[in-house]
């Protein structure tokens, strides 16, 4: 099988659950189990890309993601897409100074490197327990600190973040050299036990309400919490092709690749479509083995 690499770039809050919860937040987002960092499921994007791809290669979505109905042996075979699923790599994060922070750590930054093949720069040295390394000192800085909610932070220019910053940038916006250079100022490699806290506490959670039809007020106990990961959010997975294992239609993985998304394309993800949840920029890389 040939991997890719994906992107997904959140355009607005998002929010891919695991159904009730019984902790403070009613409808939490979906969460790696050893790390707790914040998951998109390969389930819910292939459902997604599977709808995009009916509808503009109708023919070539049984053989990506196998048929949808089977009347016998004859008819049945696996698809040729396997999804994995999108994993936190930048976390937009509330800044004293300019707005907003795009932070992600080593521990975050070793696992996108392996993914990314040979393509990934070098990873920066480590860092002291309470200091951030960046690549620009002209947007997110007061006084020498990165502030980033309640925490202070040494911070200290590094040649090698200013590397991951404009690598992940030209990923998400390759036609936009404005928007790529506002990522890069504001980037920045926390230490993995802090970027591990506000991963869980620098989401984002409204409260949501349901209106009585008949009197226009609040239902009685309609009235819950939902968590979400913030617009500006970015996560990257791996997918992989092979070739077609429906023999009455011969494909090769190059051809099936030709009929997915393309990269840049708008997609809504999760749940809470009609409040606007859920728009992601989908983006794809080859992997250099």
């Amino acid at each position: 099988m040939q991997p890719r690499l994906f992107h997904l770039h959140a355009l607005s809050a998002l929010h891919c659950g695991t159904g009730q919860s019984t902790g403070v937040v009613d409808l939490p987002i979906a969460r790696a189990r050893a790390t707790q960092l914040p998951i998109v499921p390969g389930s819910s994007l292939r459902g997604v890309l599977r709808h995009q791809v009916a509808e503009h290669h109708p023919k070539d979505a049984p053989l990506l993601f196998g048929p949808q109905t089977i009347d016998g042996k004859a008819d049945s075979f696996a698809g040729a897409l396997a999804v994995g699923d999108a994993h936190l790599l930048v976390l937009p994060v509330r800044a004293l100074a300019g707005i907003v922070c795009f932070a992600t750590s080593p521990f975050i930054l070793r696992r996108y490197a392996q993914d990314c093949g040979r393509a990934a720069p070098p990873l920066p040295p480590a860092t002291g327990p309470e200091t951030a390394l960046i690549a620009d000192d002209s947007v997110n800085l007061l006084g020498g600190k990165l502030v980033l909610e309640d925490l202070d932070l040494t911070a200290r220019k590094d040649a090698a973040v200013s590397a991951w910053a404009k690598r992940i940038a030209d990923t998400l916006h390759p036609a936009d050299p404005a928007g790529s250079t506002d990522f890069i100022q504001r980037f920045a490699i926390l230490p993995d036990d802090i970027f591990g806290f506000l991963a869980e506490t620098a989401t984002e959670v409204r409260a949501r309400i349901a209106i009585d039809e008949t009197s226009g007020t609040v239902k009685n106990g309609a009235l819950w919490y939902e968590e979400n990961l913030p617009a500006e959010s970015v996560l990257w997975g791996v997918y992989a092709l092979s070739a077609s294992n429906d023999r009455q239609t011969p494909r090769t993985a190059d051809e099936l690749a030709a009929c997915l998304t393309p990269t840049g394309t708008l997609l809504q993800l999760g749940g809470k479509a009609g409040v606007g949840r859920g728009l992601v920029r989908f983006h794809t890389a080859e992997v250099s083995a």
